[in-house]
């Protein structure tokens, strides 16, 4: 009985550790999508290059997409400074 609270106690430790390191990708950083069937609606977009994303796509029913989350997303306003005379 005490082998298996420990060993869930571990799991549970394990689970909570991979789930707080784990960070979504920023949509700026990926600029290409794989999409086609079985992708879903904007397919595995984990690409930082056109070529990579045709090396993976080679062989298979997809293609490759510029991510709309990165063609489309709103930049940061600049600051501007005050000029002090």
């Amino acid at each position: 009985m005490r082998n298996a609270k420990l060993a869930m106690l571990a799991l549970l430790a394990a689970s909570a550790a991979t789930f707080a390191g784990s960070a979504p990708a920023a949509a700026g950083q990926y600029t290409y999508c794989l999409s086609g069937a079985g992708y879903g609606y904007l397919g595995d977009c984990s690409y930082s290059s056109y070529a990579q994303c045709e090396a993976s796509a080679s062989g298979r029913l997809a293609y490759c997409t510029a991510n709309p989350r990165a063609a489309y997303a709103q930049q940061a306003p600049r600051h501007r400074r005050s000029q002090n005379y």
